[in-house]
């Protein structure tokens, strides 16, 4: 089936195969690319201009570390204090030292408002005419809360120091007074010599001098910058190369380097190197940058240029944003508003006691306390009175609790085995514990693609040779089987024993050699490449541009045909039996227009032949009219498409030694054009490239993580749109969008011209009719896809520039500024928006489109780019966004997400040092969002409101207690009581369902994705679930203070005497309270344990025990002034009648809660409370699944083919054909040759 495209064809745009300009773009940049736009004559030929001195910034000598401290290269860091401009080579990452530690901790504490306002509390309690408890019973909370905080924040602290220590203190051999000397890397300095070898990580940005291998060539591992695990390569300048090999000759190299400041701009770098007198232009091939790895190259030699905070990986990583969660700015608010509240009583109560002291309380002989003070200014000191009294309302606790559930819930994801990536030994990691809650309520997931989606794996699965299709499970004589075995490469010693192949009987056939069609399909996936061999240990190591290069070169070698060794001019593969060399007379390299790569070879016997391989599109055209099987191939290639295969097609030539030598002839005039090379070349590749005869065609599987389709359609259940956001090529994204099921042949897909022009129209229309956008304000936006059915959006970085206004408005500013004239408004034709307002009004349409979609796949998008697209979605859809990756092309895209998450694969560490959770597989983010992040938030949310309720209810005793004391501050409960309550009496039973409740199992979580709905919409926890709180409290409050003051009227007990006094009383409610709170935290509890028990019925016997010693006499006889409820306990809870009053309290107060909770579980269950409700059939139905075996995912057809030959990115053919990489040094060095610098121009795929 094929699937729907919109396309506007024939538009102009940016080129979808090219990177767009980096976000570090300088100003000078844009001038000079501006100048460049101006119309020029005709003919005009324009010589680069070369950097004046003056403008560059950055100067590094080497081996001159005195250079560096000179005044000129002086910073002012504070007043007169002034440092170098150059960074040391030591990263901190750490926020507290030894002393420090305690003022900065003290002083972040004191900046949120509930800390400083019980300081605040503290000191008024001091002064003796307000205070109206005694100091301890908020001295004590608070140095509990600020010790617990200040414990986890060193714990958190001294994780990154160790860290930072193992970092700083890895070595490496540095040039030191004329010689090499073992040095740490924190004490690297710009301008150093450093000497590096094999597998080493690059410690800093450096200039490559030197290496091992011919003409300075070094092979780097670039995981750590951009997750690919293939091979870059970098070139040394050749005179550094052949000057600078020996110790004493790097001692001795004095030159001057001149180049950019340090920006984040991972795939650019200019500059000049001035030594004896000459210059020497340098760039990025020239680099080996921090966080590389030295690979297939025994030593080589940098010169420092960038250190420590400076270099571009640290450049990359992007502003540190301190994260909260959506709960912890709803928590602040309400703690605003319940102060606020707690102002508004305590002001009212205060003006009751001005009043009741004015009628009463001047006029009672036996109140009068011998102070001749007004009744207003007595109403103003019961105001502060009361704000101490009532300051419960305003929870100290709270915070400290959140983090203590923070916390637990950070180990449960640490801990959780079935997080866990046996594989790798790879653990989930919560690296930080204040946003687990927040896990409970994503709405976007960004995501990149290499080595996050895919294993960056690729594994020949399947191919067509003459006709005939090869792949699946068979044996030797061709009978099909459901189930197969893997074939036995034991006859061939050189084959890669990992390589797994199902078709028995294509290894017979190709062993048989009776079929040609097949000896020459192996044979030309052996001879047509640029695969580097390496032999290591009697073991051939392949290097490749591409995963997939290495793939098929590496399927040849199991089929007997195995790619030995290569020079500049002939290639030398083993072929089942002999050993085979060709002369290789031309090298056609691959690149993104071409989609195709050739090779021109000379067999033994003096045949001349030209093996071609590439996408089916452009091969098709160029085939032979007399090319057989073309329909039968045709029909392969769409069946490997359907199965998301990426197809290649392979075809050969034999040409004659005369249109060979004419074809030479024009290739060699091609390569010494001096204008528009490349175009040249390409004509006189065309010439040779066609009449063309197919052999067949080969299937590759870019090999997705395990469970990445069914995360992402469990995901989507749970109403959780994920958005691809990738460096990689368009069709390579796309491809692996139907890999994953992200996308389907139901969608149509609109790519960046399409998307334009209808973000054109609609700006169109609003410039047209200014009013419309006012009437429409309050109306929803009007739909951009008015037609039924799924939508998809695949866009360009470049078309991303262009969509958002973001390249050519600077440009065209900086182009203006330099003519010296302000930019005149635009006119509606000319593209631009009129000013800023419409800039916004673009990109929240651009957001509402893509959020319009069911899928959306951002392609060749620079970090900053992905960070940008992440921001959008945040600013106009205030949504609650993750992103994930495993590079350091995705730092700035985690730091920006409300939730980084980090891969921690082989690609290297950098995103997981900058994310909040790490782990080593896609998969486990369903586990991480639907289990863990459901049940935190579900958690948080119950232990928020409950908390909020039962302060509520414990403080507005006192309120109601006042208009019986004449307003006059006077406590409810004993000062001991209000001090340990929020301590010792309540907090054990919340603080467990915080950290162990779940309304359903984490099976049945992942059974029903649609449970995650409430977190997204937050209906568990916003003002309306404070306000229930709140009256919740009132409630409560009421009925524990009237039944025992009801109860206490005009009573008698049993002996006699009436206990009808203050303190009886204060004990009656007291443990009325704490029964109250205990048993209603037990009827919100879901998830029953013994710790739960043993908390709820633990924390009424701790209140039991405490008061009971609290009111004995013998620690009465040793504080006197300090215990004053000497006996109460023991003689109030003797009366029954008392105990009966407790228990009418304690089941008035809960009964509605009880009927409530019942018509909501029968009349309006929520979606969790009908799964509780069959939650054990739906445990049976899971145990039978399990028993069965799950099966085979199954791919959807498509016509996508060839993403191969789309994705593939330019190879080493330039450096094979230049010999670089191959030729033996010179072992005497004459003189310089003439040309210093030959700039190889193949290099992989960048960013």
């Amino acid at each position: 089936m094929s699937r729907r495209r919109a396309d506007s064809q024939g538009s102009l745009g940016p080129d979808d195969e090219v990177m767009p300009y980096s976000d570090d773009e300088t100003d000078d940049e844009l001038e000079a690319s501006s100048e460049g736009e101006a119309e020029e004559p005709p003919g005009v030929v324009h010589v680069p201009a070369e950097a004046k001195p003056s403008e560059i910034g950055w100067k590094v000598k080497a081996n001159d570390r005195p250079y560096h401290h000179m005044p000129e290269f002086q910073k002012k860091i504070f007043l007169c204090i002034k440092k170098s401009r150059y960074s040391g080579n030591a990263i901190r990452t750490y926020k507290y030292n030894v002393l420090t530690f305690l003022p900065l901790n003290l002083y972040e504490q004191f900046k949120r408002v509930a800390n400083l306002y019980f300081l605040a509390l503290l000191i008024l309690q001091i002064v003796p005419d307000i205070s109206t408890l005694p100091w301890y019973t908020t001295l004590i909370p608070l140095v509990v809360v600020l010790a617990i905080t200040a414990i986890k924040d060193l714990v958190d602290d001294l994780a990154r120091h160790r860290m930072d220590k193992e970092i700083n203190n890895r070595k490496c051999e540095v040039l030191l007074n004329g010689r090499f000397q073992e040095s740490k890397w924190m004490d690297i300095q710009v301008g150093d010599v450093v000497r590096l070898k094999k597998n080493d990580f690059i410690p800093a940005d450096m200039l490559l001098l030197s290496s091992s291998n011919p003409n300075s060539l070094c092979y780097v591992e670039t995981a750590e910058l951009d997750g690919e695990t293939n091979l870059k390569f970098k070139l040394g300048l050749r005179v550094t190369d052949e000057r600078l090999q020996e110790q004493h000759q790097l001692a001795e190299f004095d030159a001057l380097i001149e180049c950019e400041e340090p920006n984040n701009r991972l795939d650019k770098f200019t500059g000049t190197m001035r030594w004896q007198g000459e210059r020497y232009p340098l760039d990025l091939d020239n680099m080996l940058l921090r966080g590389c790895k030295i690979r297939n190259t025994e030593t080589c030699h940098g010169l420092v240029i960038f250190a420590g905070a400076d270099t571009k990986i640290m450049r990359n990583g992007g502003k540190t944003r301190f994260k909260r969660t959506k709960i912890d700015e709803l928590m602040n608010y309400m703690v605003y508003t319940i102060f606020v509240l707690l102002l508004m009583v305590s002001l009212g109560l205060a003006i009751g006691h001005g009043f009741w002291y004015q009628d009463i309380g001047s006029k009672s002989w036996y109140l009068f306390d011998g102070k001749s003070q007004s009744a207003a200014y007595r109403g103003f000191l019961s105001f502060w009175g009361y704000i101490i009294v009532l300051n419960t309302m305003v929870p100290i606790s709270l915070y400290v609790s959140v983090e203590v559930i923070r916390l637990g819930q950070s180990k449960f994801i640490n801990w959780d085995l079935q997080m866990y990536y046996a594989e790798k030994d790879t653990p989930a990691k919560a690296r930080t514990t204040t946003l687990n809650e927040q896990l409970g309520q994503i709405e976007y997931i960004f995501s990149d693609k290499t080595g996050t989606l895919t294993q960056n794996i690729m594994q020949f699965k399947k191919c067509s040779i003459s006709g005939h299709s090869y792949g699946d499970p068979t044996t030797a004589e061709g009978v099909s089987l459901d189930r197969g075995r893997p074939v036995d490469w034991e006859w061939n010693r050189y084959a890669d024993k990992k390589f797994q192949f199902m078709d028995n009987c294509l290894v017979a056939r190709v062993r048989a050699r009776k079929d040609k069609d097949a000896t020459e399909f192996f044979k030309l996936l052996s001879l047509c490449h640029t695969v580097m061999v390496e032999h290591k240990d009697d073991e051939l190591v392949y290097q490749a541009a591409s995963p997939d290069e290495g793939a098929l070169v590496t399927a040849a070698r199991n089929f007997g045909y195995v790619f030995l060794s290569r020079t500049q001019d002939t290639i030398t593969i083993w072929e089942m039996d002999q050993e085979a060399t060709y002369e290789m007379l031309a090298l056609l390299d691959f690149n993104s227009d071409r989609k195709r790569m050739s090779i021109i070879l000379k067999f033994p016997d003096g045949r001349i032949r030209l093996y071609c391989k590439g996408a089916d599109t452009v091969i098709y055209e160029r085939l032979s009219p007399s090319s057989r099987h073309r329909d039968t191939t045709q029909t392969a290639l769409d069946l490997f498409a359907n199965e998301t295969l990426r197809t290649l097609c392979l075809c050969y030539k034999d040409i004659s030694i005369d249109d060979y030598n004419a074809w030479a002839r024009k290739h060699k005039e091609a390569q010494l054009a001096l204008s528009d090379r490349d175009a040249a070349l390409d004509r006189v590749y065309e010439e040779i490239e066609k009449d063309l005869m197919l052999i067949g065609a080969t299937a590759i599987e870019d090999k997705l993580q395990d469970g990445v389709p069914e995360t992402i359609a469990k995901l989507a259940k749970a109403d959780i749109k994920l958005w691809v956001l990738t460096g990689d090529k368009k069709e390579t994204a796309e491809n692996i969008g139907y890999s994953c099921s992200l996308l389907t042949d139901d969608m149509k897909i609109h790519y960046g011209e399409d998307v334009n022009e209808k973000l054109t129209v609609r700006q169109s229309q609003r410039r047209n009719d200014p009013t419309a956008s006012l009437r429409n304000k309050k109306k929803p936006a009007e739909p951009f896809f008015t037609e039924p059915g799924k939508n998809a959006l695949i866009i360009t970085g470049g078309w991303l520039n262009e969509i958002l206004y973001e390249k050519k408005k600077k440009r065209r500013r900086l182009r203006l500024r330099r003519l010296g004239r302000r930019p005149p408004p635009s006119s509606p034709q000319d593209g631009q928006p009129l000013n800023d307002k419409e800039k916004e009004q673009r990109q929240i349409d651009f957001v509402n489109m893509a959020c319009e979609c069911e899928s959306v796949i951002c392609c060749r998008v620079t970090p900053k780019q992905k960070a940008n697209v992440v921001s959008l979605v945040k600013k106009y859809k205030k949504a609650v966004t993750l992103s994930i990756g495993d590079g350091a092309n995705d730092v700035n895209m985690i730091k920006t997400a409300d939730i980084g998450v980090g891969i921690s694969g082989q690609e290297g560490m950098q995103a997981v040092m900058s994310s909040d959770y790490a782990f080593a597989q896609f998969r486990y983010l369903q586990r991480l969002l639907l289990v863990h992040g459901r049940w935190s938030y579900i958690r948080m949310c119950k232990f928020l409101r409950y908390f909020f309720f039962k302060n509520f209810a414990f403080t507005l005793v006192h309120f109601w207690y006042s208009f019986f004391s004449g307003y006059s501050s006077q406590i409810a409960f004993e000062d001991w009581f209000i001090t340990l309550y929020n301590l010792c009496y309540s907090s054990l039973p919340v603080l467990l369902v915080g950290l162990l409740d779940q309304d359903v199992n984490d099976k049945l979580s992942l059974k029903f994705p649609q449970l995650y709905l409430p977190g997204q919409q937050g209906t568990l926890f916003n003002y309306k679930n404070f306000f229930v709180s709140l009256f919740h409290g009132i409630f409560v409050s009421l009925i524990i203070f009237f039944i025992p003051y009801g109860a206490f009227l005009q009573t008698m007990g049993q002996d006699g005497e009436a206990p009808s006094d203050y303190q009886s009383f204060a004990v009656v409610a007291a443990t009325s309270l704490i029964f109250t709170v205990n048993l209603q935290i037990s009827l919100d509890t879901s998830f029953w344990t013994f710790v739960n028990c043993f908390a709820v019925l633990g924390s009424i016997a701790i209140y039991f025990g405490i008061v009971f010693d609290f009111h004995s006499g013998g620690i009465h006889v040793i504080f006197p002034s300090v215990f004053t409820f000497t006996g109460v306990a023991s003689n109030a809870l003797r009366q029954p009648y008392l105990w009966l009053t407790i228990i009418l309290t304690v089941g008035i107060s809960l009964l509605p809660v009880i009927c409530i909770q019942f018509l909501h579980k029968t009349i309006w269950p929520s979606e969790g409370d009908k799964v509780q409700k069959y939650r054990k059939k739906y445990e049976l139905e899971l145990q039978e699944e399990e028993k069965k075996k799950a099966p085979a995912f199954q791919r959807g057809g498509r016509s996508r083919r060839s993403s191969y030959a789309f994705s593939h990115s330019r190879g080493y053919a330039d450096l094979i054909a230049s010999g670089r990489s191959i030729r033996r040094r010179p072992q005497a060095r004459g003189g310089l040759p003439s040309s210093i610098r030959e700039a190889a121009q193949g290099e992989a795929e960048n960013l």
